[in-house]
């Protein structure tokens, strides 16, 4: 699996992988196409790593630093090989907001 290039979710969102390394390190940009965020939606930067394997159906994950919001997300998941020769992702996420107080730390994590 080449996570290079861009991929969109069902929901419109979009990720651009910029280059994967000989290491599986690569960073790229999320364009998100959904945000309970009261700012305006901007493209913010993401960190990761893939796990090379040989049959091409690689594990990875991500991290997104929103630029709109007191948020951070993280993704994993896995490359798979369509039965149409489409390389898809699967993926889940943690969105981890910032709250004001200990207490609240309880609703911070989706």
């Amino acid at each position: 699996c080449n996570l290079t290039g861009w991929w969109e979710n069902d929901l419109g969102s979009k990720v651009q992988v910029l280059k994967v390394g000989s290491d599986g390190i690569f960073s790229g940009v999320y364009h998100t196409a959904v945000s309970s965020a009261k700012k305006p939606i901007q493209p913010s930067p993401l960190v990761g790593s893939q796990h090379l394997d040989e049959d091409g159906q690689c594990t990875f994950g991500f991290t997104v630093n929103w630029k709109f919001s007191d948020s951070t997300a993280v993704f994993v998941g896995q490359c798979f090989n369509g039965d149409d020769g489409k390389e898809v992702l699967h993926t889940s996420w943690l969105l981890r907001e910032k709250v004001n107080t200990e207490p609240n730390d309880w609703k911070a994590t989706r």
